[in-house]
């Protein structure tokens, strides 16, 4: 008898083992592997997901990817919400009104860390560009004689007046670049100029009426500034930090966990 279940039970070991394998090689298969994603849920578990973004070049991948309906193929509809301003962004993306946005990489590891505002945990998806940013002085600083660093270091030195200088969020990367670019010519952004918080898209306005003397942003707002002869470039930022990493893609807290779509074929 006792025999009997030895072997019985050898046999279910056996059959079981078969089984598993057999369901494991089956599995390594593509379209087997596909097709079972498939039979537990074919839909995505939202269909709508709200991106935010700012008016700057590398937005690009997110609104072209709505208007030529590139999400479509992944069974879900991107609606892209235009901000105004990064505050504005890393708000949304805290309280769950977007999804996920095209953003600072400082201002994500800021929310991260609780820099500035509530700690939240973040996920960068992708990087959505590298490089694109300057440093842009308005043509009043040039006349005085400030072309480069080291001119401005001089002109600022001279106690003439208040510089002012513009970044875009005080944990992002624009901020970062500048200080650095500034702290590299002796020049100190916390003691011996003024510095503010300005969103991309109002830079060259601000610096026509006489705001600032110049600021740090990411593309077209710095060849605007050219084109519309107020301003004029000093240092690109990868002449500061060579293939920096410019913006990311990011999902709220547990936004990962909420946003499936259909594997990618």
């Amino acid at each position: 008898m006792s025999h009997d279940k030895d072997s019985t039970q050898r046999r279910d070991f056996l059959r079981h083992s078969i089984t598993l394998a057999a369901g494991a090689a089956l599995m390594s298969v593509p379209a087997i592997r596909s097709a079972a994603w498939a039979a537990g849920s074919d839909a995505p578990e939202k269909k709508e997901v709200r991106i935010g973004f700012i008016p700057l070049t590398d937005c690009s991948s997110v609104v072209m990817a709505a208007v030529q309906k590139f999400d479509e193929k992944y069974g879900i509809k991107i609606i892209p919400t235009k901000e105004a301003s990064w505050a504005s962004v890393r708000d949304k993306l805290v309280n769950g009104e977007l999804d996920a946005a095209h953003v600072l990489y400082g201002l994500v590891y800021g929310v991260h860390l609780g820099l500035g505002g509530p700690k939240k945990d973040m996920n960068v998806l992708m990087t959505l560009n590298n490089n694109g940013q300057g440093i842009t002085l308005a043509n009043q600083l040039r006349d005085k004689g400030a072309i480069d660093g080291a001119s401005l270091a001089k002109l600022i030195a001279k106690k003439e007046r208040e510089y002012t200088f513009a970044q875009t969020f005080p944990t992002g990367t624009h901020a970062m670049w500048l200080y650095y670019w500034m702290a590299t010519y002796g020049i100190d952004p916390f003691k011996d100029v003024k510095n503010i918080v300005v969103p991309p898209p109002q830079m060259v306005a601000n610096m026509r009426v006489g705001n600032m003397d110049g600021y740090c942003v990411g593309e077209p707002w710095n060849q605007r500034a050219i084109i519309d002869k107020i301003g004029f470039s000093v240092a690109t930022t990868q002449d500061i930090w060579v293939t920096i990493p410019r913006r990311c893609s990011v999902p709220p807290p547990n936004g990962q966990q909420k946003i499936r779509t259909r594997p990618v074929p």
